[in-house]
């Protein structure tokens, strides 16, 4: 049964990136509300790539600072939360748990540019997923990339192994911080019926 207008319009049409913020914070058990929602849509073999590191404190935003592009540092500072979403490398190592009907260990472990790939497209489809669950519990997103990968793998990551992949800035959004909203491509452009 297909969604009604206001929930289509939450999740895409009236939703926006933000960049600016109130100061509204975001509660612990939102956040888990948040991945527990997004942890059950689809990935291949249902690997589960993603990680996700909450950035809530003012500690942990000072240390994100350095790594962030300017354009991108006065917004995040500001947000309550910004989420480093990340992949583990290792995921496939999950996988007699997650999908244990299949060696599907077997597929990635002698295969680095397959488990690469793989870790890639399904964790960037579950922070995906993030953005479309924060929506769903009111919350309002601001993904970007303008960051140095490599220093916050160093500065967040290194003890786990996981790599970052992008940003997300949580809250409750500030409609001041708007820019006009963009164009987008047109179904003519972008697609072909086969």
């Amino acid at each position: 049964m297909p969604l009604d207008d206001t929930a289509l319009d939450t999740l895409f049409r009236t939703a926006r990136t933000q960049n600016k913020w109130t100061d509204a914070p975001v509660a612990d058990e939102t956040l888990r509300a948040l991945y527990d929602l997004l942890k059950m849509a689809p990935t291949s073999a249902n690997c589960s790539p993603a990680r996700f590191l909450f950035l809530r404190t003012r500690e942990a935003k000072e240390k994100l600072k350095p790594a962030l592009s300017p354009g991108n540092q006065e917004k995040t500072m500001a947000a309550p939360v910004t989420v480093i979403v990340a992949i583990d490398p290792l995921f496939y190592d999950h996988l007699p748990k997650l999908f244990p009907h299949a060696d599907a260990r077997a597929w990635f472990a002698g295969n680095a540019a397959f488990a690469e790939v793989s870790a890639f497209r399904n964790g960037s489809l579950q922070g995906a997923y993030l953005i479309l669950a924060a929506r769903a519990l009111g919350l309002d997103c601001g993904p970007m990339s303008g960051f140095d990968n490599d220093m916050v793998d160093n500065l967040f990551l290194a003890d786990q192994g996981w790599k970052s992949n992008f940003l997300v800035n949580l809250g409750y959004g500030d409609p001041a911080g708007l820019f006009p909203r963009s164009p987008r491509v047109d179904f003519d452009e972008a697609c072909l019926l086969l």
